[in-house]
């Protein structure tokens, strides 16, 4: 008997306080989203395996939840939300005026093991803004996501910021190899610093090269690693890629949230899938992002529509564990009015209930005539503000 009260591997239950939580944020963060011109979609739960693996899409598959249908074709559990919307932006929205603002809220599925604080299932919500790929759309994606944190309460947060073609300016600057591009990279994504050192160190380079590629996880901090960054590059891609975030970072004083950023040129994310600015959100005392996003110009093309994006995803139930470490405890559901009543005032209770709820008061209804200091004890244990008792 004990199996049929477990939840599988990586899933939860979500009490009825934390279920209230959860419902706040996702209705404060798509309110946001609203306000800034994004309008919700909803996409299946489960795609054709050939949709989720486009894009690079191979190195995942190991981690989706698989399954077939009656025609024996493979379907899998959406893994993130990024892929179906541009599946569902070069078909069904391919018609539709430039830009599209989408945005969504939903539950995504990737087997994990063995990792702590990881879910095999767990909620996103999240934007896609497709068909501008100028800085503006950037900073605004960026914006928006420091302005979610700050709608779902959280206070002390920072967002990283870097540019994936700073690092691949470096290495083609100094003439290396597609295969130890990508040694390096996997390296720095893993914030593997020892790895990434003894990579370089194998290099035919000069002192001043070699110290550079070693250099770049280590750049983090304010405006001046901008000039640490320029002074580095000795190639086109890798300026454009400063400039780039200098230029995000000036609008984004205009959004009152550039006290937010903190720029990481050792961030690169997905060096396949993203193409420009990265940021990764990050509060104390909590060892994983909390959101995350960029641009991945590239992806549509794979979908048979070259248009450029750019996005963000957070993670509900981070945010949720981020808000605990902040101290922000806040009961979230709604007890209005708790109504007690006399063994003849059956018919009168369920009147008065239906009167109190169409003027718009949340009323749990006794289902049981009560005494009166039986319907205070109820009252006080289900924690509502108030007590209505019609008297016999």
């Amino acid at each position: 008997m004990t199996g049929i009260l477990e939840t599988p591997h990586g899933t939860r239950d979500f009490l009825p306080k934390e279920a209230a939580a959860k419902r706040v944020i996702e209705n404060r963060l798509a309110k946001l989203f609203a306000s800034f011109g994004y309008e919700e979609v909803v996409t299946p739960t489960m795609e054709f395996l050939e949709t989720l693996t486009t894009s690079g899409g191979h190195s995942i598959e190991s981690n989706l939840f698989k399954m077939f249908d009656q025609n024996n074709r493979t379907l899998a559990l959406h893994h993130e939300m990024t892929t179906p919307i541009a599946r569902l932006a070069a078909s069904r929205l391919k018609n539709f005026p430039l830009p599209l603002k989408l945005s969504y809220n939903t539950s995504v599925f990737r087997f994990r093991k063995n990792q702590p604080q990881r879910q095999c299932e767990f909620y996103q919500a999240g934007v896609e803004l497709l068909g501008v790929s100028n800085a503006f759309a950037d900073a605004e994606i960026i914006a928006l996501a420091a302005q979610s944190l700050q709608v779902a309460g959280l206070k002390d947060f920072t967002i990283c910021l870097g540019q994936v073609e700073f690092a691949g300016g470096l290495m083609e600057q100094n003439n290396l190899p597609p295969e130890i591009q990508s040694k390096i990279k996997n390296a720095i994504e893993r914030h593997d610093i020892v790895e990434l050192e003894k990579i370089v160190d194998a290099l035919d380079l000069e002192k001043s090269a070699a110290d550079s590629l070693k250099k770049i996880p280590k750049l983090h901090g304010g405006t001046e690693i901008l000039n640490q960054a320029r002074a580095m590059s000795k190639n086109e891609k890798s300026l454009r890629a400063v400039d780039n975030l200098a230029e995000i970072y000036k609008l984004l004083k205009n959004y009152d949230v550039a006290e937010k950023i903190n720029f990481d040129l050792g961030i690169i994310r997905d060096f396949e899938y993203y193409t420009g600015p990265v940021f990764e959100a990050y509060a104390p005392n909590v060892g994983y992002s909390l959101a995350g996003g960029g641009r991945y110009d590239h992806m549509l093309k794979d979908f048979g529509s070259d248009c450029p994006a750019t996005g963000f995803a957070l993670g509900i139930e981070r945010i949720l564990t981020a808000r605990e470490q902040q101290g922000i405890f806040e009961d979230a559901r709604t007890r209005e009015i708790y109504l007690g009543y006399a063994e003849n005032k059956i018919d009168a209770a369920i009147k008065k209930a239906s009167e109190l709820r169409a003027a718009g008061k949340i009323v749990e209804l006794a289902l049981n005539p009560q005494t009166k200091d039986d319907a205070e004890k109820s009252q006080a244990a289900k924690n509502y503000g108030e007590l209505i008792y019609l008297e016999g």
